[in-house]
């Protein structure tokens, strides 16, 4: 069983064009979600799915200059991107991350990774009923399961940008929800980077870390995050 991770990331960027780019200590987004996603997958199982369009080369710069994988695909159809770029590292299951999730919990991913790997089911998500942050979504997809509904999800513009939905649209029995449990309170709130304020807060939190970035779950980073709120 081949387990991989997909990385969606483009430029342009309708609400903060480059972030995944935009440097934070020196290192840009898309290092901290890569650096993160190594304690998990091998390097060579870690691909990060563009676009083709020019504004695009600078992502596909980043993966070259850091040994990483690159697919270029469909920007609209990002259904398609995120399949072929799993398709292409032959992934019998694939762990869709956001270009933009800056403190994806390593434990979270490790945790979901291993309930696929033990089980047989076709979707895996911690992203149902929002009980985790947002900027903290995993979800892991068959392979062989998301290909027998690509039919359906090329004929909706609404499907085709948004990667998962047919899947939460027509939810089946052998899809598992993984619901954070263990700390309510950071349910729904907004971890990722979609303005100028997300970047300014992450920008807040990140240059308090007094350890590798990476050691930072969920709960520590939350913590960091109220006391910047309050001051």
């Amino acid at each position: 069983m081949k387990i991989g991770a997909v990385i969606l990331s483009r430029y342009s960027s309708s609400r903060l064009p480059g972030k995944a780019l935009m440097k934070i200590q020196g290192k840009a987004v898309l290092e901290y979600i890569v650096e993160r996603l190594l304690l998990v997958f091998n390097k060579k199982d870690i691909v990060i799915a563009t676009s083709q369009l020019e504004s695009d080369n600078l992502i596909a710069s980043f993966a070259e200059s850091h040994g990483l994988n690159c697919f270029r695909g469909s920007l609209e159809n990002v259904a398609e991107r995120f399949f072929q770029a799993a398709q292409s590292l032959s992934f019998d299951y694939a762990t869709r991350i956001n270009g933009d999730n800056i403190f994806a919990d390593v434990n979270v991913i490790r945790d979901m990774v291993k309930i696929t790997q033990n089980n047989n089911y076709s979707f895996i998500s911690n992203v149902k009923d929002r009980t985790f942050p947002k900027g903290m979504s995993v979800e892991i997809v068959k392979m062989s399961h998301y290909k027998s509904l690509m039919p359906k999800i090329n004929c909706s513009e609404e499907y085709k940008e948004h990667v998962t939905l047919y899947l939460y649209d027509h939810v089946l029995e052998d899809y598992y929800f993984f619901y954070n449990r263990t700390f309510p309170e950071a349910a729904g709130i907004q971890m990722a980077l979609d303005s100028n304020d997300d970047l300014d807060r992450a920008k807040n939190i990140i240059v308090k870390f007094n350890k590798p970035h990476w050691h930072y779950n969920m709960q520590e980073v939350f913590q960091i995050m109220k006391e910047y709120k309050y001051e």
